[in-house]
């Protein structure tokens, strides 16, 4: 048997971990970079563009070859569906591989793993592919939300619920931007850091360092193979995080000495921003529910050299009894659907239904309902998502508002202009994907009463 290409095989394997065994998508490409750092750049990357470019455009690429193929999709066998789409997503999406290549290493990897009787069928339908790539077939645009779907590869569901609430035109230009190339943002650390001594740095080891808007010490970079490998980052200087997950620790404004919980951490970005804000002073409690997670927060803490944050395992949906009233400022980025970061996840978008969101909007109101009795009289919470539904964002914030003696402050004092609006003098910001320069997210800050009147 002819010799069959090592990233092709890792692309099906890893399109299996991801489509049969429910594994993240985020982590199984890391693991497998990780795994394979001999791999020459070039092999990484093509691995990388096709793992995540077949998983982004699947509704898309399941369409194309239902009208092709004499089985339909969901009835192929697993290992022959993930070897399907990942070469036509090389045929059609990546000029710099020729169909013939792409066909034949499918052939070739379908029978290495045993399917010698499906090799007819599976170049079969690739030739077919290839024949018709220059006019595949699409829904009537008259089918709006099923053209939509397939147009953007985003369930029909989610298209018909945006454009109830965003209309037509936002929700094709949120969709639009799920599928644009996206840099690496990260937050350059300033407390006991000069903030041109870590640019140079990253410009030293090739990196292409350009500002990123709406936070002061974002910056967007490219030309990297792997973060970990850059000095800057290894010496604690930066740290990735998106421009919507800084507006947090931005909006919270925490003065010298102050007391935060950050309920839901990690990785940790969040609770090290603040830490960076308080230039050294008072206390960061960065919680979460598992021993990994409060793993992946102690890792950051140490390698960013941090003092004044404390990584603490606890489950955020039971209540601490010694933490009420003990926080000037509490932080409640809270489990959420995730639907506004498809563009970085994009195995989200097929995780997703109703049902779960309803299930979620009663886990956060449980946290919340903690989160609230964790801030001192007087004191801040800051409820955040990286989402763009209702029900979870303004929804919950009315929510908590009507049973507990929390209000809405003004986010204006700590935005920037472009970001203020009505929503924003009401103490909200919600970020599109296409409107904004950044993840979906949603920020409210949350001011408690003198009199907490809780009670507890």
């Amino acid at each position: 048997m002819a010799q069959v290409s090592l990233t092709r095989e890792l692309v099906m394997q890893m399109l299996l971990s991801v489509s049969q065994e429910e594994q993240y998508s985020h982590l199984v490409l890391r693991e497998t970079l990780e795994k394979y750092q001999f791999l020459p750049k070039q092999d990484r990357a093509f691995i990388t563009r096709v793992f995540e470019g077949t998983i982004e455009n699947r509704i898309q690429i399941d369409y194309w070859v239902d009208q092709i193929s004499s089985v339909k999709v969901n009835k192929m066998k697993p290992a022959i569906r993930e070897i399907i789409r990942s070469a036509v997503y090389q045929i059609v999406y990546m000029d710099g591989v020729p169909d013939s290549a792409a066909c034949n290493e499918a052939v070739k990897l379908a029978q290495k793993k045993g399917f010698y009787s499906l090799k007819g069928f599976v170049n079969a339908v690739l030739r077919n592919l290839i024949r018709t790539k220059d006019n595949l077939p699409m829904p009537p645009v008259t089918m709006e939300k099923t053209f939509l779907s397939v147009k953007y590869s985003i369930p029909e569901w989610l298209v018909e619920k945006w454009i109830n609430v965003y209309g037509e035109e936002i929700t094709e230009r949120i969709l639009k931007d799920f599928l644009r190339e996206r840099p690496t943002t990260v937050r350059v650390k300033t407390f006991c850091s000069d903030v041109e001594l870590t640019l140079n740095m990253l410009r030293e080891d090739g990196v292409t360092v350009e500002k990123a808007p709406y936070v002061d010490t974002a910056y967007n970079i490219s030309g990297f193979d792997y973060i970990p490998g850059l000095k800057a980052f290894r010496e604690g200087r930066i740290q990735v995080q998106d421009v919507s997950s800084m507006l947090v620790a931005v909006c919270a404004a925490p003065k010298r000495g102050d007391a935060v919980l950050d309920i839901c951490a990690a990785p940790g970005g969040k609770s090290l921003h603040i830490a960076d804000l308080l230039q050294g002073t008072g206390n960061v409690q960065a919680r979460d529910l598992t021993e990994y997670k409060i793993g992946l927060i102690q890792k950051n803490i140490d390698r960013c050299g941090v003092v004044n944050v404390e990584a603490v395992r606890q489950d955020a949906t039971i209540f601490d009894r010694k933490s009420a009233e003990q926080f000037d400022i509490v932080l409640a980025d809270v489990p959420c659907s995730g639907l506004g970061v498809i563009g970085k996840k994009t195995d989200i978008k097929y995780r997703m239904d109703p049902e779960k969101i309803r299930d979620l909007v009663q886990l956060q109101r449980q946290i919340l309902h903690n989160a609230a009795a964790y801030v001192k009289p007087g004191g801040v919470l800051l409820y955040s998502t990286c989402t763009i539904c209702e029900e979870e964002n303004q929804e919950n914030v009315k929510w908590l508002t009507q049973h507990y003696p929390f209000h809405a402050e003004s986010l204006d004092p700590y935005l920037p202009p472009q970001l203020r609006s009505d929503l924003t003098q009401w103490g909200m910001l919600q970020l599109l994907p296409g409107i904004h320069k950044t993840d979906g997210f949603f920020l409210a800050r949350l001011k408690k009463e003198e009199d907490d009147g809780l009670g507890l």
